[in-house]
């Protein structure tokens, strides 16, 4: 391997190693940065490591991974009886979260959000409750999803790489 490589290949991971923060960081781009990781080392490597289908494979995935990321709290709420008052306060709630108490407040915000706004739009405390419930389930299962998914495709590059 030459300098060169290398620096394409640390190039590649550290922006592979970004979008694994994206799992956890919402404000980052998790799946479609490790996939352009991985394309900018196919792209260095002329696709011989790393050809095309995979990287489609890897882009039906980042697809996949994003979709089940948006819609998780949302089917976590409507699973849980949320209506659409409580799915409108996940989403303020975790806008707010975010900005007032970082990742903990997006974890969490949601959840109150949707509980207020079930309490405020007529629902009991324990419907409400139920509702928030669900938008903390969906959003948690969005973030397995997508950590598995990252994972796989990672490991992948690296088991192509060797």
């Amino acid at each position: 391997m030459d300098t060169y490589h290398i620096t394409i290949l640390i190039i590649s991971l550290l922006v592979i190693l970004g979008g694994l923060a994206g799992v956890i960081l919402p404000i980052i781009p998790s799946t479609p940065l490790i996939w352009l990781g991985v394309f900018i080392y196919a792209a260095y490597d002329r696709f011989e490591t790393i050809g095309w289908s995979l990287l489609l494979i890897f882009a039906i995935l980042t697809i996949v991974s994003l979709a089940l990321d948006y819609l998780g709290g949302v089917i976590g709420a409507k699973k849980y009886g949320a209506t659409r008052w409580g799915l409108i306060g996940s989403v303020i709630g975790g806008i707010f979260g975010f900005f007032m108490g970082g990742i903990v407040g997006l974890i969490f915000g949601p959840f109150f959000g949707a509980v207020l706004f079930e309490l405020i739009f007529g629902k009991d405390l324990r419907g409400a409750f139920k509702s928030g419930v669900g938008t903390l389930v969906g959003f948690l299962g969005g973030v397995i999803v997508k950590l598995v998914i990252s994972v796989v495709m990672i490991g992948i590059f690296i088991i192509k790489l060797f």
